[in-house]
This record gives C-alpha cells, sequence and structure tokens, in this order.
C-alpha cells in the first residue's frame, strides 16, 4: 500500500496494483503481532530461532555457520527477527550476540492457540468417557 494525501489534505491509502503484496487490514491485528507472524512465516528465520533456542547469545558468525546464505542475508532475516521482538541483542566488547525473545511467541500462543485447547481438551475427555462406558458394558 502507499500512502498519499488527497485532494482535502487527509492521509488516503492507494493499492500499489503488486500481485506479490499481501493486503490485509491494519485494523485487525495489532502491529506488533503483525510483525511476528511475518518474521515466523520464513522457513529460515524459524531456523534461526530454532539455533537461539538451542544456544542462546550467539553472535552473526555463529548463527551463519552451516548455512547456505551470506551473512548478509542472515543479517537481513535477524533484523526481521529484531523488529518483531523476537531476538534481541547485547554487545559484550566487540561480540554482538543474539537472544531469543520467547515473549511474542507466547503472546501469539495465548491469542491463537490457547483459547482453542480447552474445547480440544473436553472433546478428548468425553470420548475418553465414552470409550471407558463402552468397555463396561
Amino acid at each position: 500500500m502507499q500512502e498519499g494525501t488527497s485532494d482535502l489534505g487527509a492521509p488516503s491509502i492507494r493499492l500499489t496494483c503488486n500481485l506479490l503484496v499481501a493486503y490485509y487490514d491494519p485494523c485487525h491485528m495489532p502491529a506488533s503481532m503483525d510483525n511476528v507472524f511475518r518474521a515466523l512465516a520464513d522457513p529460515v528465520r524459524r531456523s534461526l530461532l530454532d539455533r537461539l533456542y538451542a544456544e542462546n547469545g550467539q553472535t552473526l558468525g555463529q548463527l551463519s555457520k552451516d548455512l547456505a546464505m551470506t551473512r548478509q542475508a542472515v543479517t537481513k532475516h535477524l533484523a526481521i527477527l529484531q523488529a518483531a521482538n523476537l531476538v534481541s541483542t547485547v554487545w559484550h566488547g566487540r561480540e554482538k550476540l543474539h537472544y531469543l525473545n520467547p515473549v511474542p511467541i507466547h503472546e501469539v500462543y495465548e491469542r491463537w492457540i490457547g483459547k482453542f485447547e480447552p474445547r480440544r481438551l473436553r472433546a478428548l475427555h468425553a470420548l475418553k468417557t465414552s470409550l471407558e462406558g463402552d468397555q463396561h458394558e
């Protein structure tokens, strides 16, 4: 989307007509959660998060090791993860260490996964009770 101004001076939004651009309603979801979903959509970024989960506090060189991409490409992926608040960095001397921040993932769980869990557990409990009742007959 591109923003411009209307004849009245109010901001207006114009479509880009680019088929590769995903259109969405920005009022539907908080921007921070939207950034988390975008960051998690890429398998390379999920792999970087997995690496940080396995060993937190890695440098760019450590994270880039064994990846079939340049360090610059990894840096761009890390920038997206940082923008989504999934990765934080701390300077330790001359080294920049990257740390996993699980809070946004937990927020996604609470918002999109956790609320469906009680219903599923009730259904499994009802199935178990039903199966146990069939065994006693």
